[in-house]
């Protein structure tokens, strides 16, 4: 936490690189936690989280320095979500896994094939269309279906919904690899993309965040510059919460996918200090989760919804919009607004506390 800390100030000359490698030494050491399979309770509610992964499933851990992982995985997660459960947050096991009081997993299906899932998904969830969540960097298996858990659980919605695991190192010294992965799952990123969207009427909306938010742009991109306008035009909505992007990369991106989807959102603040962190590793550039305003992305059809104000310190501050409850609050009534055919989101606000 003193490393953490450290972190919190601008970067400036060998000081930055000092409070780096002390950040990086001391989280590489820190045990990573794993989902633990418990017996489920009456009390507590259920998430069932479809995965599409090239992770092997008899290795989810941390594979930083391992040979990537090739081809793609399919399976299902039951998640139980305590009674206890505080919004944002992901109560990890302290001692024996109870599912009375901690996020535990109850059930595991696996499939053959992405057709399978798909078919049990539309089963267990009917509906036209699918949330896809893609996580970000130094991001091991277990974090991602326990994150995607508690979105579902905090902000509801009936909707099919799948995490995208794509090959993270899962370890902070990472961060050159998992840059790498995202280049290479962006064909089987788009394939699972183009699977869920076959058949009358099927659409996605995609929630990225940090660096996955890259995956989904170079996606896009990609789909655009090979004609596959089909795919392009079964996506509902965007939204890349604390992306790590270089804002000239995103805006080259925007330009060659065209026309966006709508509603396209980028959630940002201000004190997210992995991006900080994020930016002196790639050239001391701010990253597109921490601009100042609109000028980075200006002439683009996109809204930019600033968080800075609703962020509590929670894991750096790179995951307001999910993790912290007053943001979680403020975000439900404006999702809420929008559904009700309101004008919801303006192309750039700066969000407060509720009183």
């Amino acid at each position: 936490m003193s490393a953490i800390r450290l972190c919190h100030q601008p970067f400036s000359g060998l000081s930055a690189l000092t409070c780096l490698m002390l950040f990086l030494a001391l989280a590489a050491c820190a045990p990573r936690q794993a989902a633990q399979i418990a017996p489920p309770s009456p009390l507590a509610t259920t998430e069932r989280i479809f995965v599409t992964t090239e992770l092997a499933l008899d290795n989810l851990g941390p594979i930083f320095g391992q040979q990537r992982p090739d081809g793609q995985n399919y399976l299902r997660l039951d998640v139980s979500i305590p009674p206890t459960h505080t919004p944002g947050e992901i109560s990890w096991p302290k001692g024996k896994p109870d599912a009375a009081t901690d996020f535990v997993v109850t059930d595991i299906q696996t499939y053959k094939t992405s057709s399978a899932m798909i078919g049990a998904m539309r089963r267990a969830a009917p509906g036209n269309e699918t949330l896809v969540y893609v996580h970000g960097y130094n991001s091991t298996f277990s974090e991602s279906v326990y994150r995607f858990a508690q979105i579902r659980a905090d902000f509801g919605g009936s909707e099919p919904g799948m995490l995208y695991s794509w090959p993270s190192a899962g370890d902070p010294r990472g961060y050159a690899y998992d840059r790498d992965s995202i280049l290479t799952v962006r064909d089987d990123f788009e394939k699972t993309l183009n699977a869920l969207t076959a058949g009358p009427d099927r659409s996605v909306v995609l929630l990225a965040h940090s660096m996955g938010s890259h995956l989904v742009m170079e996606t896009l991109r990609q789909a655009a510059l090979s004609g596959n306008r089909r795919l392009l035009d079964r996506i509902n909505g965007v939204v890349l919460m604390s992306p790590d992007i270089d804002p000239d990369v995103f805006r080259s991106q925007a330009t060659a996918i065209g026309k966006l989807p709508d509603p396209f959102l980028i959630f940002i603040s201000q004190e997210d200090r992995a991006l900080s962190l994020a930016g002196f590793l790639t050239g001391r550039k701010p990253r597109l989760g921490v601009i100042d305003g609109t000028d980075a992305v200006a002439g683009l059809d996109v809204k930019v919804i600033d968080f800075t104000a609703l962020g509590d310190g929670v894991g750096l501050n790179h995951s307001v919009p999910v993790s912290s409850p007053a943001a979680i609050a403020v975000l439900k009534g404006l999702i809420a607004q929008a559904e009700s055919g309101q004008q919801a989101f303006r192309d750039y606000m700066v969000l407060t506390a509720q009183p």
